[in-house]
């Protein structure tokens, strides 16, 4: 016989965090069922969660507000870090779906929650001096210009016995500079044809 396998860490997370949520639906006050969960609901179970994070929080009035190292220790709350409240949003989305929740009212994706985890990010930023900003995806268009530009690539010994072939056509390079193709374009960008390829100067 072949052995179970053993799920993910991520799934394991996941399946501990539905219960988590369970137990906090039964413990509500009144008792709440999954169907009639809303995003204030979900609220409320991130703002439990928070109290027991480990992450240190400095208030405005803290010297070290803005340290992201902060030389000796303070009286600061300890919070969930923003990265782990909105880990734990997405794998409950996840479940809540998985369980056969309609994914149109998904409480863990409503408007509220996704405010409600912007506003602990900047706020922890400011406290914490740590930049949340990930990296900026590059457009479509600027993907498609980084391909042109790989694909008319030319080798160095190539270009300079081009561009000194080429000298004349440079003098149109004033304001704007004008190319073989009748294409105005920036002077520090002069286009110009040999036989049936267009290189970059």
């Amino acid at each position: 016989m072949s052995e179970p396998v053993r799920p993910s860490r991520y799934e394991s997370q996941k399946r501990r965090d539905w219960r988590a949520f369970g137990e906090y639906l039964i413990n509500h006050r009144p008792p709440l069922s999954l169907s009639r969960c809303s995003g204030a609901h979900v609220l409320e179970f991130l703002r439990h969660v928070d109290r027991s994070g480990k992450t240190r929080v400095h208030v405005a009035t803290c010297p070290f507000f803005g340290c992201p190292n902060p030389p000796a220790p303070c009286p600061c709350p300890l919070r969930q870090a923003w990265g782990s409240l909105d880990s734990l949003v997405g794998r409950l989305r996840a479940a809540y779906e998985e369980s056969g929740g309609p994914r149109e009212s998904n409480p863990f994706a409503t408007r509220a929650v996704r405010l409600y985890l912007r506003g602990i990010r900047d706020a922890q930023a400011r406290a914490r001096g740590i930049s949340y900003k990930g990296k900026k995806k590059k457009s479509k268009k600027d993907k498609v210009a980084m391909e042109l530009d790989e694909k008319t690539e030319r080798p160095p010994e190539l270009m300079q016995e081009e561009t000194q072939d080429m000298r004349p056509f440079q003098a149109f390079s004033g304001q704007f500079g004008m190319g073989m193709f009748g294409q105005i374009m920036a002077s520090d960008t002069v286009l110009y044809g040999v036989g049936i390829g267009t290189y970059r100067l």
